[in-house]
């Protein structure tokens, strides 16, 4: 019987991991259970895939704000530190701020406007049409923000981060200054020395205050080797954390590619079948409502096995039924829409016949399939397994 069904994305539940649990047995365990407990069975090229959370758990990769402080200190000394372009987000930038802070005694702290570099507005751009005020070249002072817009508050959070990161500032003995800008140089009028917290265009900006001068790191500096037995990653630094406790972030993970080859095997000694495994993160996509977009980590995917390298060669069913088959119907479309995906091009990029498809990397498509599937709450399934992602129609 022809096979009726395209992808399927399970959620697997799993334990909660702890510091020191083996993360690449219990994906397989919870994989291999769930099997038997709901009858499917596991493909060739079936994808698993784990949130990178529980993997940086399992490594017990943590850091505390006594930790970034004195890796801070250790940078800059008593340097007043401009603190430049920040996301807003009590999640991921919230502790950050503290452990800096607490290693500075005076911050200038720099905000993008409209909003930050993944969307979370801290004015509505009309507004600031109406002002006259134009984002890529005005810098506002705190009082000149507050007298044009008054408070602002987070679409959905109903956070005031203006408010909100000052007093996390100043809660750590460290005096504060905001300033509100777009132009990465314009820091340099109140401090030589920086730390920007940008996230996808954090090699520019710092390249940028280089060009001048400046004594730059970046969010991906801090933090890339142990601090008194700490956790860390030396290639994220913080980037990619995630508050633990009030005094604890959870790192990226280190060292992915060992957990996915395992994983891999132990599948395949289990079952006989090679499947593909991923870590993933943060999707890449964007809500339009909020105007958020979703990816805070450096990357969707910090390691994967190779059969998930490169992205989709795809054409566009419609229009091959529109263009080049357009006499045909029924069974004899079906049969030559299928004679043309078996015979395509290995590379089909600037065809029209693939206009429309999406020309991403496969572990971006499917790192957001699985964060969506996974979720960020309570639904307890932090694996997911992606089946006949790579099926096409003449499946």
């Amino acid at each position: 019987m022809e096979r009726l069904v395209g992808t399927v994305s399970r959620g697997i539940r799993a334990p909660i991991i702890r510091k020191g649990d083996d993360i690449a047995a219990i994906v397989a365990d919870s994989v291999l259970a769930a099997s038997k407990a709901e009858g499917f069975a596991l493909h060739e090229k079936d994808v698993i895939a784990v949130t990178e959370a529980v993997v940086a758990r399992a490594q017990g990769n943590y850091a505390t704000v006594d930790d970034i402080a004195a890796d801070v200190k250790a940078k800059f000394g008593d340097e007043t530190v401009g603190v430049i372009f920040p996301i807003l987000s009590r999640n991921r930038f919230a502790i950050c701020l503290r452990g800096i802070a607490k290693g500075l005694k005076k911050i200038v702290l720099m905000l993008s406007y409209p909003s930050d570099e993944v969307g979370n507005h801290l004015v509505d751009l009309d507004r600031l049409d109406a002002a006259g005020i134009n984002p890529w070249t005005d810098v506002l002072t705190e009082k000149q923000f507050r007298d044009t817009f008054g408070e602002t508050k987070h679409t959905f959070t109903g956070v005031d981060y203006v408010a909100y990161y000052r007093e996390l500032i100043e809660s750590m003995d460290c005096e504060c200054e905001i300033v509100f800008a777009n132009d990465c140089r314009a820091i340099l009028d109140y401090t030589k020395n920086v730390i920007n917290c940008d996230i996808h265009t954090r090699r520019r900006t710092k390249r940028l205050l280089v060009a001048k001068g400046a004594k730059v790191y970046s969010l991906d500096e801090i933090m890339t080797a142990p601090v008194n037995g700490s956790g860390y990653n030396e290639n994220y630094g913080l980037l990619g954390s995630n508050k633990a406790t009030e005094n604890t972030i959870k790192l990226f993970p280190r060292d992915c590619a060992p957990v996915v080859e395992k994983i891999r095997a132990l599948i395949l000694a289990a079952t006989g079948v090679k499947v593909e495994v991923m870590v993933y993160g943060d999707g890449a996509f964007k809500d339009p409502q909020g105007k958020i977009w979703e990816l805070a980590d450096p990357v969707v995917s910090p390691a994967y096995t190779e059969g998930l390298e490169g992205q989709p060669n795809e054409v566009k069913l419609k229009y091959l039924a529109d263009n080049n088959f357009a006499d045909l119907s029924g069974d004899a479309l079906k049969e030559a829409i299928s004679d043309y995906i078996r015979h395509k091009d290995a590379d089909l990029v600037g065809q029209m016949v693939s206009q429309g498809t999406t020309p991403r990397r496969l572990t971006d498509l499917i790192g957001s399939l699985c964060d969506l599937t996974s979720g960020s709450g309570d639904k307890g399934t932090p694996i997911v397994l992606v089946q006949g992602y790579f099926d096409n129609y003449t499946k």
